[in-house]
């Protein structure tokens, strides 16, 4: 029998999660709540990125250790379970696999031409001049315009990613990893765990050190002329993204809804907003000041560190139990104003997660924009809040306008 055939069969056989969706063939595969988490991830992405933003004191980073970060890699995983997940069921390994680099293909020249758009659009202002600062420097881009001829190289290669370019770079390596945890899990759900969760032990660079054994730790140089890394470590995030790919494809059973858990999940939250950067920054608490300085190992974000993890998985929980089964409470059924409204609502931040990869390319370019004009026309509650709304409904725009191109409405049937 083929490998394609062991990796097939090996799906079928396994049973499904009854909160998976059907990816039989000719079946509805979309989750309401899949896509409308991470639509508001691409809506706080696009409020943390978008420099001097007042209105990114109130997102939920600063209330724990978890982020929009968590959001988008945990539904990318989910979102890759359905997209891919299905092609390895129908197709076998490796047609699976060749869909899988098709999109490594994809990302790849999106992330180069992420970089070449902004870096465009920031030496452009410069060029103009007559601001009171450089924005190449605002993405620390002096060494590429110096001397490119290096950096051109570094950029292809991936070894020179400054780290507002370098969520994709991580989203590559963990979507490699996929065809490898696919054939992992022939042995079974716990060996697919065993193996992430080395993975992710060997990425805390906080724990090797501790250990006196720094060289240990899995990670990706960024630069070749230094020891600098990526900021985000594939081999630490791919925890939470295979966790969101292992959901979906119902390895690990739907949680059950119950008060003891409800309680539990929200107690963790609770607990650690005295140790956020809230509570350090705005309740100034000195413990927690104490805490974030000398224990920073423990809530590392660029290797994902346990108590990230602990604190979104109950956050995901909590969205979980809200969001209802099958997302039933994102979409009442009431006639009412009211539920008209928050479905209309529903529905459009939806259609922003259904394009979160054309959504976050922009939003990207977009925050630079904006903080450069707020920057001209004066910072203040009001210019800030105006640049929020302005992105987001451009945002909304991108989402449909990239849904409609895609619809391929030229191909219809007409008299033209």
């Amino acid at each position: 029998m083929s490998l394609s055939n062991v990796v097939d069969v090996g799906f079928h056989g396994r049973p499904a999660n009854r909160a998976a969706p059907d990816l039989s063939p000719g079946r509805p595969s979309r989750d309401p709540r899949l896509d409308f988490y991470r639509g508001c991830a691409m809506i706080i992405i696009l409020i943390s990125h978008t420099p001097g933003n007042f209105w990114s004191n109130y997102i939920p980073a600063r209330f724990g250790f978890s982020d929009a970060t968590e959001i988008f890699v945990f539904c990318s995983g989910m979102a890759s379970a359905i997209a891919f997940g299905g092609t390895f069921v129908r197709r076998g390994w490796w047609l699976g696999t060749a869909r899988v680099a098709f999109r490594l293909w994809q990302i790849y020249w999106a992330h180069i031409a992420m970089f070449v758009a902004l870096a465009a659009m920031l030496a452009t202002i410069d060029a103009v001049g007559g601001f009171d600062k450089t924005y190449i420097g605002s993405l620390n881009l002096w060494k590429f315009f110096a001397d490119p001829a290096p950096q051109l190289i570094g950029l292809m290669t991936l070894t020179y990613v400054p780290n507002y370019f370098d969520i994709l770079p991580m989203y590559m390596v963990v979507l490699a990893m996929m065809p490898v945890v696919v054939l992992l899990s022939q042995g079974g759900i716990w060996l697919v765990a065993l193996a992430s969760g080395a993975v992710w032990l060997l990425a805390q660079e906080a724990l090797w050190t501790w250990l006196g054994m720094a060289d240990v730790a899995l990670a990706f140089p960024a630069e070749p002329w230094s020891e600098r890394r990526w900021f985000f470590n594939p081999f630490g995030w791919q925890l939470v993204f295979f966790t969101g790919f292992a959901f979906m494809r119902g390895w690990i059973p739907a949680p059950p809804v119950n008060a003891a858990l409800i309680v539990m999940a929200a107690v963790i939250v609770l607990a650690i907003v005295p140790l956020s950067s809230f509570g350090s920054g705005r309740l100034g608490l000195e413990f927690a000041r104490e805490f974030r300085t000398t224990q920073a190992g423990w809530i590392d974000k660029s290797d994902f560190a346990i108590l990230r993890y602990v604190h979104f998985l109950a956050l995901a929980y909590l969205a979980w139990v809200v969001a209802g089964r099958h997302g039933d409470r994102l979409r009442p059924e009431g006639q009412g104003a009211g539920a008209r409204v928050w479905r209309r609502v529903v529905a459009v931040i939806m259609r922003i997660g259904q394009q979160s990869l054309a959504v976050f390319l922009f939003s990207m370019v977009f925050a630079r924009f904006s903080g450069f004009v707020v920057d001209q026309v004066g910072r203040n509650g009001w210019s800030v809040s105006i640049a929020n709304i302005i992105g987001i409904a451009l945002l909304v725009a991108v989402a449909y306008s990239v849904g409609w191109f895609k619809g391929q409405p030229w191909k219809t049937s007409g008299t033209g």
